[in-house]
């Protein structure tokens, strides 16, 4: 049987102090964050706005792990080349919408050529059999467990089933990321049913002490692994 991939943390920076950023980086990195999400909303796709091109121009230049980019947006290939071109030494992963993208092929052909790893989201009203085009093309699939557009929002436990489905129906053996209302209380969950990318913004940030919870959230991933 093939392993999964390793257990990684990345604090959403949706939920970061702006007014500090810099600092929050930094303070999560030291608890031992594998990566920065970073969520970027059109006004689209998802009722909201969140960061853009600038905004992640100065994470790069503060960041000392890789960037995690989900593109929320209407148009995924040439905001992930323009970031792809923001990333300085950085290793970057760019996530599209199966939800908005014809050829999923090409999408992916073109965010690798800009020199950034590809992943597949989906949402959870979206059927997972959506996914099974894509997945030959990709590097990560990205299993929403919120309404994408807002943070803070309750976790939806019957995705669960996509996950179960995409390890064991579909094979897939590269890494799966859960967004959205992940916390103590259900991150356990996502890691019996095959997560390992595990994506913490309100949780972390919101937390008294942020680099602690970093560690926190590793040490329950990691015994539900177990």
């Amino acid at each position: 049987m093939t392993p999964l991939p390793p257990i990684r943390i990345a604090p959403s920076l949706l939920s970061v102090d702006f007014s500090r950023m810099a600092e929050g980086l930094a303070l999560v990195e030291r608890g031992g964050a594998d990566l920065h999400h970073v969520d970027v909303m059109d006004g689209h796709f998802v009722p909201n706005l969140s960061i853009g091109p600038p905004v992640v121009k100065c994470v790069a230049k503060s960041a000392k792990i890789p960037l995690d980019c989900h593109l929320m947006v209407t148009d995924p290939v040439t905001y992930g080349e323009r970031f792809a071109a923001l990333r300085g030494n950085l290793d970057m992963g760019v996530t599209f919408h199966v939800e908005v993208v014809q050829d999923v092929a090409a999408a992916a052909a073109a965010l690798r050529k800009a020199g950034v790893r590809p992943g597949i989201a989906i949402n959870p009203p979206t059927p997972v059999e959506m996914l099974e085009p894509a997945l030959e093309h990709v590097e990560m699939v990205l299993v929403m467990s919120v309404h994408p557009g807002f943070g803070g929002q309750k976790f939806i436990a019957d995705v669960l089933g996509k996950v179960e489905a995409l390890r064991g129906r579909y094979g897939w053996t590269k890494d799966i990321e859960m967004d959205g209302g992940i916390d103590r209380r259900t991150i356990a969950s996502c890691v019996a049913a095959g997560a390992n990318v595990l994506v913490a913004g309100t949780a972390i940030y919101g937390a008294a002490d942020p680099a602690a919870e970093v560690g926190e959230l590793r040490r329950l991933a990691e015994a539900a692994r177990r």
